[in-house]
């Protein structure tokens, strides 16, 4: 049985990869799709560009056709369609041609990994930038290039998922995963398919205690958005939440306290992890990094924890 599930999860995770998600677009609205075929209880949501979430905004909504780079014999060197980590994150639309001094201003490597294409982004500063393995990056002549990037960044949507599972008694549970990320598998993909396993689980229990709130979210801006409407009822009913990210990996267990480290949430992870990863890392809210900043922000104070495999950044994979 358990066989049977990882490989159905593998399967999903499969399906989903080669989607363009980011914090907003279409690869965001096909992701959540999918999920709610499975999940019919899965509300999607729809949040405008524009909008004030605290002190955030909820930016343009970007979708990319085709972005490339071609040498002077026409060949491409760089193609969104044969990886969307070779397009920056939030790229804006462009034309042109440019020398390759010029061009290596908008190349993005990893010298210390060399055979990896990085992810980088620029959701909140209007630029271009193409992502390439070093090797590739080394092997660049001389000569003009053209550039092309067919995307559009205009006002539109925020979307994520949400779904509600009913217990016997109102208290809540949080389960919290993000859709941001482009092809990544740990470092994305992980969070949401053990999120819809862990659901799929829920539903099938004939007496739940718990009312188990299960959210799908781009990261940070995703998770200000969703506080910004429902913190005031969270706050009142939540008794633990647990953000779900890098948990896709071989490593043992680890898990990130929240503000104070001695929610119930903290005390659980710490108990049940012992059990099963004698070897299990805690780390402090300090060295946070994901939607934990959010749900425990001052004033938010919710018992949200994260648990994963590798935290992220801890693994030479991170973000590649």
């Amino acid at each position: 049985m358990e066989n049977n599930i990882g490989n159905e999860m593998y399967g999903w995770a499969k399906y989903l990869f080669p989607l363009n998600r980011s914090l907003t677009g279409n690869g965001n609205r096909e992701t959540l799709n999918f999920f709610k075929k499975m999940i019919p209880e899965m509300e999607i949501h729809e949040v405008p560009s524009g909008k004030p979430v605290f002190d955030w905004i909820v930016p343009n909504e970007w979708n990319v056709k085709e972005a490339w780079i071609k040498d002077e014999n026409g060949k491409k060197i760089v193609d969104f369609s044969v990886n969307n980590l070779h397009l920056m994150g939030y790229s804006i639309p462009i034309k042109t041609v440019m020398g390759l001094e010029e061009l290596q201003g908008h190349l993005y490597s990893l010298p210390d990994q060399p055979d990896a294409i990085p992810y980088i982004t620029s959701y909140y500063q209007e630029r271009w930038g193409f992502c390439l393995t070093h090797d590739e990056r080394e092997k660049l002549q001389p000569g003009n290039y053209e550039v092309f990037i067919e995307s559009t960044l205009v006002p539109g949507f925020l979307t994520y998922g949400e779904i509600i599972l009913p217990g016997n008694q109102k208290r809540e549970i949080l389960i919290s995963t993000y859709i941001c990320h482009p092809s990544m598998a740990n470092n994305e993909l992980s969070g949401p398919v053990v999120a819809a396993a862990i659901t799929n689980w829920l539903k099938s229990l004939a007496n739940r205690r718990y009312t188990y709130r299960i959210v799908f979210i781009p990261e940070t801006i995703g998770s200000l958005v969703y506080l910004e409407k429902h913190y005031k009822h969270l706050k009142g009913v939540v008794d633990a939440g647990f953000v779900l990210t890098c948990i896709g990996d071989d490593n043992a267990y680890s898990m990130l306290e929240s503000r104070f480290g001695n929610t119930i949430a903290d005390q659980v992870s710490k108990h049940v992890l012992k059990y099963q990863s004698s070897d299990f890392h805690t780390y402090s809210f300090l060295e946070r990094g994901s939607d934990e900043r959010q749900y425990c922000a001052p004033g938010i104070d919710l018992p949200v924890c994260n648990l994963m495999r590798t935290k992220y950044g801890k693994y030479s994979e991170y973000h590649t």
